[in-house]
């Protein structure tokens, strides 16, 4: 059946593997993916663990649907305690990698120790192998999957690894798979680094049993029709997710020059319909019908005749709008650079920003950056952080550390400046005119964060009907308001934790977010996810039973931070979110900040809903409700 695959428990300090059944009951309770990785990693972690020793464990999962008849079901989860935040550690990454490791039989990996030399895991049709990777060692990203590719005489292994940032443990180091699938954020490339790991390499030649094949072919091909009827996927289709940079910075909610405006101007460099000068085509990850990724070739500058893929939005304003660049170009460089040696693209462009404020300020001078000049707008100075920062280079050694720890370093009041939530640094979104999208990213459970709790359709101003039927009784009861006005503090509360269980759901049946709602009121969500898990895996499990899976794990995050120290300060924004208007855009974006007593009254409200009391701590009643306790249960 489709639910066969396998745990296995890898010590790289004893070269010991384990191979685990995973209990029916543990699925229904987790499903997989990122559900079940929140429950081994609470249970496998100590307290206390260093991120960078040998006692933290990092577990790589497919999910529930990986690789079956559901569309994206390419998802790959990591996660780990973080070494940027010290709290969860947890990032989604696309590609192939996740399909092919349930092929070779494997549903999650929970690694820990440390190898003793570089070293990389083969997994092979039910067999796992820790091989020498001393010759891989210094080797980049594209460079490292070449090599294996060509060592193991095989061309269609699928590859995790880390590049440089990760063997030099940058915090937001990333694992990454083909030229641009990066589990980007929390720094779990700097993990694999910490343990010697360079690459984890899966082959698989077993098959996946369909529960009604017949049924579940119809019903996905139906999901499709419906996904690319969406004006949203036709977009993507196109632009990818850099679309959104048009509208967002038209609006005034694209954070500029650090956190000094919400608006580029004269951005129009930026644009999606720049790509057309050097896109190549278009790719698409396992199961995805909408192909929403760029293949490019760099055309100027000291990349000409690079090939790549991407960017992303995020890259757009990570080497964009945030640093004050107007240039595709260095957005099209710096992708490229932060994919070959493997880091995230967002913090990557967020400490430089914050470093080039800094700079402006004249907080730090060219006798701490090295003679490099960090003014605004200076492309040169951007690619040239973004090497040292790979390198642990000068300065360059410093932002790697992240933003709470580089700002120890620096001092004379830096970190002030910072925009970043439990020590990690936001999207370039600027969530002052949007109260829904402000209490998102401060209480999402791995730091700041656009994927794990944003309600993006808020921004929409949606008609209220509309809102009833995604946000009303879907599964669960609610009764409250709604309220179809993006400047509002009423009901989003709710919101925000229904987008974080639909996400923990999506997550851990490793599908992707943008075939569900994220971005369209009109795409699936927990009826459909029902159905999906019914007919490829015969399990039958209620639209309700999803979203209480979703909230079980989720909780365990909760469970898992507050056990490393997180308590109510950590769901807190950036004070200037407070302080500071907008001082650019249209009126619906201009002139806004966030209401400091509205907003602790809309996390007293969301803290309410999730059965959590006033400081952010789950109940008793709610772990009991949920099966699960402070105790780890150690069922696997």
């Amino acid at each position: 059946m489709a639910l066969n695959g396998k745990l296995a428990v890898i010590d790289l300090s004893d070269r010991s593997v384990s191979i685990k059944e995973i209990p029916m009951s543990v699925r229904k309770r987790f499903l997989g993916g990122r559900g079940l990785d929140a429950y081994l990693l609470y249970n496998y972690t100590l307290p206390g663990s260093d991120p960078l020793g040998p006692s933290n464990v990092m577990i790589v999962s497919c999910g529930l649907l990986g690789g079956l008849l559901a569309s994206s079901s390419g998802r790959c989860h990591i996660m780990a305690r973080s070494p940027l935040t010290g709290f969860v550690g947890s990032s989604n990454i696309g590609g192939y990698f996740a399909p092919e490791l349930r092929f070779a039989g494997f549903d999650h990996l929970v690694i820990r120790g440390r190898a003793a030399i570089p070293s990389y895991l083969w997994i092979n049709d039910g067999r796992i192998e820790i091989r020498d990777a001393a010759h891989l060692w210094g080797k980049d990203v594209f460079e490292t999957q070449a090599a294996l590719e060509q060592e193991l005489t095989d061309r269609a292994v699928q590859t995790l690894c880390i590049g440089p940032a990760g063997e030099k443990l940058v915090r937001f180091a990333t694992v990454m798979t083909g030229f641009k699938n990066a589990a980007g954020r929390t720094g779990l490339g700097a993990v694999m680094g910490s343990k010697n790991l360079k690459a984890i390499v899966a082959r698989g030649s077993g098959s996946l049993d369909i529960a009604h094949p017949e049924a579940a072919l119809e019903y996905n091909r139906s999901i499709n029709e419906r996904i690319l009827a969406t004006k949203i996927a036709g977009t993507m289709q196109k632009w990818g997710t850099m679309f959104i940079y048009g509208g967002t910075n038209a609006i005034g909610f694209v954070r500029t020059n650090n956190f000094l405006s919400n608006q580029l101007e004269d951005g129009e460099g930026l644009e999606a319909e720049n790509m057309e000068d050097v896109s190549v085509g278009h790719g698409a990850c396992f199961g995805c019908q909408v192909h929403c990724r760029h293949r490019y070739v760099i055309k100027e500058g000291a990349y000409a005749g690079t090939y790549a893929e991407g960017p992303e939005y995020s890259s757009q304003g990570a080497f964009g709008s945030m640093v004050g660049c107007r240039d595709l170009n260095t957005v099209l460089a710096c992708n490229h650079l932060v994919n070959r040696d493997g880091m995230d693209t967002l913090e990557t462009g967020n400490m430089i920003a914050w470093a080039m404020e800094l700079f402006e300020k004249g907080i730090i001078t060219l006798a701490d950056t090295d003679g490099i000049d960090l003014r605004f707008g200076n492309d040169e100075a951007v690619i040239e952080m973004v090497r040292r920062i790979a390198g642990r280079v000068g300065f360059g050694h410093i932002l790697a550390e992240g933003p709470l720890r580089a700002a120890g370093v620096v001092g004379r009041g830096s970190e002030d400046y910072l925009i970043q939530i439990k020590g990690m640094s936001n999207l370039h979104s600027d969530e002052r005119p949007t109260p829904a999208l402000a209490l998102g990213i401060a209480t999402s459970s791995r730091g700041a964060d656009h994927i794990r709790s944003r309600p993006g359709i808020d921004v929409y101003n949606l008609p209220l009907p509309t809102l009833e039927r995604v946000y009303r009784d879907n599964p669960a009861p609610y009764a409250g308001p709604l309220v179809n006005r993006f400047d509002s503090y009423e009901g989003k509360a709710w919101m925000v934790l229904w987008q974080e269980h639909n996400y923990m759901a999506v997550d851990a049946l490793g599908v992707c977010k943008f075939h569900t709602i994220f971005m369209s009121p009109n795409l699936p969500s927990f009826t459909e996810f029902s159905r999906m898990v019914e007919l490829n895996t015969g399990l039958c499990l209620t639209p309700l039973q999803i979203w209480d899976a979703a909230n079980r794990s989720y909780t365990l995050e909760r469970m898992f931070n507050i056990r490393e120290g997180l308590t109510r300060a950590h769901d807190m924004l950036p004070e200037r979110y407070f302080t500071v208007p907008t001082p650019a855009g249209l009126p619906m974006a201009k002139g806004k900040s966030i209401d400091r007593d509205r907003f602790e009254g809309m996390l007293d409200e969301y803290y309410g809903l999730h059965e959590w009391d006033a400081s952010g701590t789950p109940t008793p009643q709610l772990l009991e409700r949920l099966g699960i306790g402070w105790e780890p249960t150690d069922v696997l």
